[in-house]
């Protein structure tokens, strides 16, 4: 068993980009008090689901959380109105708060497939919770008025009729829907106002936001860049002030090396306020199956925490022989030794890389499905794709005689887009399956379906028409 400092060391160095505690007070603590240490993660809810780069650094929380550490979760669902410009060459779209809220919840029930979220080491709120104010709520037309009971000096109660849309019917309403009241059960709700914002601004110089490469990358090419954008990092850095007093401490950050920059910004607001600046912990980036680009949905190079363990374990399996060792690293509880070694092996042509994917594919299905459905996966694609067999349990589908195999499959959500399926049948990756396990292209995209026919559509998905 390894020992405490052991422990930590790799903690604060496996799939780390950067660790920022000049003062040494994150790791002092850590080591002498961790049930103490609030640790912040935030996210702007613009996509519902989570992914294996997402969970690398959740995986970490889960170990912060494993030494005593709490975690803030900290849900953007204000700043994701502005969007930070990461990553981006052009403005983000605004999204509704409706879309926003239901992202949240979606996100915040997966990351219980990794985090702890018992209230002794988890936590989670909204930051429009302080971002808001009553004057910016917006009640339902359909109630004109509340009632609240005022003691008189008598002792009797007085009921008193307030309109929703005055003042004071905003402000009742914002005070008993602040998660501060609603969750934490706390006597005062923490706010910023414009005066606290600019009071931080003064401390901010325009030299240090506009050194942010993101920026630089944008006038360089004679783009639009908004102050709304570059007051976002500004925003995330307020974040933390603010899990500070309502929390009483804000000791760690954690992110991408994406977010470092943000991160950072986070420090120079604590001190501008008269607050312990957190560490900064930021995480290499995952690529994608395709191992170039960062692994992201947009580009259709993830892999779901919530995939089936066939269709997780089948996307580890297509990620590129150079993307092993940084999987196993960053995706797996494999020690460090045994990555180091994988890595020599590769290098040395000793080992068949297919076989360290197959290993790999267990290992992180095994994570999130358990062991059992690790092995499992694995027969389904030895069975399927090396021995070329048809799977025990292929979907099957009605459809009416003669339809066209574009519209069935949208219909289907077999594809998310008439686009994609034509795109698929013309790269030849639809292909119609045999009762001996050949596979016949499929090349028009106005084919129809007029006889039962299995059909391979993309690299792992069967399905069984049956026209009536």
């Amino acid at each position: 068993m390894k020992n405490n400092d052991t422990n930590i060391k790799e903690l604060l160095s496996r799939a780390v980009g950067a660790f920022v505690d000049p003062e040494g007070l994150f790791e002092k603590k850590l080591k002498e008090n961790p049930e103490k240490v609030i640790i912040k993660l935030g996210f702007d809810p613009t996509k519902p689901d989570i992914h294996l780069g997402h969970a690398v650094v959740l995986r970490k929380l889960r170990a912060f959380q494993d030494l005593g550490c709490k975690v803030v979760f900290l849900v953007g669902d204000y700043t994701a109105q502005i969007g930070d410009p990461t990553g981006k060459s052009a403005v983000r779209p605004d999204l509704e708060q409706m879309e926003v809220d239901k992202n949240a919840a979606t996100y915040i029930e997966q990351v219980g497939k990794i985090l702890r979220t018992d209230p002794g080491v988890f936590s989670w709120i909204r930051n429009s919770d302080w971002y808001y104010g009553p004057t910016d709520i917006v009640p339902d037309p359909r109630v004109t008025s509340i009632n609240i009971e005022t003691k008189k000096e008598d002792g009797f109660a007085e009921k008193i009729t307030i309109p929703t849309n005055s003042f004071l019917g905003k402000a009742i309403f914002y005070e008993e829907t602040r998660m501060q009241k609603t969750h934490l059960k706390l006597p005062n709700v923490a706010n910023v106002t414009l005066k606290g914002l600019l009071w931080t601004m003064k401390h901010i110089t325009h030299a240090q936001l506009i050194e942010r490469d993101m920026f630089q990358d944008r006038l360089q090419n004679n783009q639009e860049l908004y102050m709304h954008e570059m007051l976002y990092p500004i925003l995330q850095g307020i974040d933390s002030l603010m899990i500070h007093h309502i929390y009483g401490g804000c000791d760690l950050e954690i992110g991408g090396t994406d977010q470092h920059f943000n991160m950072l910004m986070g420090r120079n607001v604590m001190r501008a306020n008269n607050v312990p600046p957190q560490a900064v912990l930021s995480f290499k980036l995952l690529e994608g199956t395709d191992g170039k680009e960062k692994m992201s949905k947009s580009l259709d190079n993830y892999i779901a925490i919530n995939d089936t363990p066939e269709d997780m374990y089948g996307k580890v399996m297509s990620i590129p022989d150079s993307s092993i060792a940084n999987y196993f690293e960053l995706c797996t509880y494999t020690p460090l030794a045994d990555v180091e070694d994988i890595k020599k092996e590769i290098e040395k042509s000793k080992v068949n890389p297919r076989d360290l994917k197959m290993r790999l594919g267990r290992e992180i299905v095994a994570v999130y499905h358990g062991d059992k459905k690790a092995h499992e996966a694995e027969a389904v694609f030895v069975n399927v794709f090396q021995k070329k067999e048809l799977p025990e349990n292929i979907e099957s589908i009605t459809v009416t005689s003669g339809a066209s195999l574009v519209d069935v499959a949208l219909e289907n959500n077999i594809v998310e887009s008439k686009t994609e399926i034509r795109r698929l049948i013309e790269d030849g990756a639809v292909k119609e399956i045999d009762a001996d396990g050949g596979e016949q292209k499929i090349t028009d995209t106005g084919y129809k379906i007029e006889k039962e026919i299995t059909l391979k559509i993309g690299k792992r998905r069967f399905v069984k028409f049956s026209p009536k």
